[in-house]
């Protein structure tokens, strides 16, 4: 009988790697990149899914095949952990070290390697599911990570085409079958069921203000939500959906001119299908993780009728919405600090700094700044009984800990008032997918609260004005020149440079700057905004000249 390496081997020629001046980097998207390059790196990313259910006690691990918002032609895969969080972050530099071995052999030595160094049985059972988006190149890639599973004796279950929500659901749900803290019903169906009960449950005496228009990137959420709508009892919650840009049979279509992705950085509307005037639109992206609301509003001249809402505002929304039920509840009344439920937001530097100050002066709740990447938001999202966190580009989440669950279950309420906003928070703990930002679960979020508020786009958005800014990317000649520091607002390298930042931030009112090297190209991004957008365009423009200068 051949061994653990000799199987690993066999299998390892027929799925070659690829080899790259600069070796492959596991990140937040795992491993993404033109999908011709991935299939030996999906073969290496499946022997370390078996490593990883090994490590945690025979678990189920997830594996998810996409790209996201990237175009048609590219491709990615990443492990999803048995809660279904994203991969460990310890294990993100276990994942480069297989995937980087230069030969076959190598590879299984560096397999076994792993297992020693962990402490891992290669005898006991590993259980791998997974998925993958719409793209042709799934079909390929989902071979080779079989062929992987199949050389490590690993157990596993292929959900076929998801969205990226949807096998982190699969993953926790499966993972908490039959205990107390079920996750819900280990089955697709079941992720649509949890969320229609929850929505209703939402709604109830509640009514969704005209037709929502949904564009979905032509990409896995247009089926998925077209199946979702399905759940939804008519008799109890009337919600008019339209879905637009579902064109999964032209894989070209994918992300082209239309998305989450393409609304945010284009800031206008996607082309097709025509946006009607004055009706409520929001886009996904094309693995259904993002969301980006917006509408055409004639009267906001000033904002050249395109308005848009993205992460910043779902975060703002989300958060206030909370706060309020949360009053309501009558769960911030403890005279003792230490049994209040502390809810906080978490951003990134790219947040607008008008959704920072709404925050903390008008909703008085602490905001934490992380670094740029959905692990590290989540992970600050941690601390808080409710932490909801969101990245500008419409990515993110609520998160309840056991503490804030428990509180809602056992609270005894005094009122109808107060029951009737008891419910609604344990309602949203089941509407909110916690394992990851889910666009189809974030877009219910967003309806359960404008029905609740009775208030229209319009209203949303006058909340607070976002100030101008600018994002801009300029290349350089070694990206690892720049290094950061404070969650990725300030470069602590070169020496010198962040001071000449500073002198050009002073001279604009209510301005900010800042410049982070790119994830994936030798470039800078560089941000900045300012009180008016002549001003935020400018500063951009001298911050990128300053970056420019210091990268030749």
């Amino acid at each position: 009988m051949a061994t653990h390496e000799e199987q690993i081997i066999a299998a390892s020629a027929k799925h070659p790697i690829v080899p790259v001046e600069n070796g492959y980097q596991y990140g937040t998207a795992g491993f993404r990149m033109k999908a011709d390059l991935l299939d030996g790196i999906t073969f290496r990313v499946g022997l370390l899914a078996s490593l990883r259910s090994r490590k945690v006690d025979s678990q189920t691990v997830g594996v998810m095949i996409t790209a996201s918002h990237n175009p048609a032609q590219d491709n990615g895969v990443k492990i999803v952990d048995p809660t279904g969080d994203m991969l460990e972050q310890s294990w993100e530099k276990f994942a480069t070290q297989l995937v980087n071995a230069k030969s076959d052999q190598e590879l299984a030595q560096r397999y076994t390697a792993l297992a020693k160094e962990n402490k891992i049985d290669l005898d006991v059972p590993a259980r791998v599911i997974y998925g993958r988006d719409t793209r042709p190149s799934g079909h390929t890639l989902v071979a080779a990570l079989n062929a992987a599973l199949d050389a490590t004796n690993t157990t596993y279950v292929d959900y076929k085409i998801l969205t990226t929500p949807q096998l982190h659901y699969l993953v926790r749900a499966t993972n908490t079958e039959g205990r107390p803290d079920s996750y819900g019903e280990v089955s697709e169906a079941g992720y649509y069921k949890k969320l229609s009960d929850a929505f209703v449950r939402c709604m109830k005496h509640k009514k969704v203000d005209g037709p929502l228009v949904v564009d979905c990137a032509n990409g896995v959420g247009g089926p998925k939500l077209s199946e979702f709508l399905k759940y939804i009892p008519k008799d109890k919650v009337d919600f008019d959906v339209q879905v637009v840009n579902d064109n999964i049979i032209r894989p070209e279509l994918l992300n082209l001119d239309c998305g989450a992705d393409f609304v945010k950085t284009k800031q206008r509307a996607p082309p097709v299908p025509k946006p009607e005037v004055g009706v409520r639109h929001c886009s996904l992206d094309g693995d259904a993780d993002r969301l980006i609301y917006w509408w055409l509003d004639p009267e906001l001249a000033e904002r050249g009728g395109f308005v848009m809402l993205d992460g910043d505002r779902i975060s703002t929304l989300a958060a206030q919405f909370i706060k309020d039920l949360m009053d309501r509840a009558g769960l911030n009344k403890q005279e003792d600090d230490r049994q209040k439920l502390r809810i906080g937001v978490v951003q990134t530097a790219y947040a607008n700094g008008a959704s920072t100050k709404h925050i903390k002066q008008y909703l008085k709740l602490p905001v934490v700044c992380t670094p740029t990447g959905v692990k590290h938001l989540h992970h600050a999202a941690r601390d808080f009984d409710i932490g909801v966190y969101f990245e500008a580009n419409g990515h993110g989440t609520v998160l309840f800990s056991h503490q804030a669950l428990s509180t809602f279950k056992d609270t005894q309420p005094q009122s109808p008032a107060q029951k009737d906003a008891l419910d609604t928070l344990l309602a949203l703990s089941d509407l909110i997918n916690q394992t990851v930002g889910d666009a189809i679960s974030d877009m219910l979020l967003v309806e359960v609260i404008l029905a609740h508020k009775v208030w229209s786009l319009r209203d949303w958005v006058m909340t607070y004005s976002d100030l101008p800014n600018r994002l801009f990317r300029v290349e350089v000649a070694n990206k690892d020149l720049f290094r950061t520091t404070d969650a990725e607002r300030r470069l602590s390298h070169p020496e010198g440079c962040q001071q000449e930042i500073d002198i050009e931030v002073k001279k604009y009112t209510d301005a900010r700057a800042f410049a982070r090297a790119s994830g994936t190209e030798n470039a800078m991004r560089v941000y900045a905004e300012a009180a008016t957008r002549m001003e935020a365009d400018e500063l951009c423009d001298r911050v990128a000249h300053i970056i420019h200068r210091w990268g030749a």
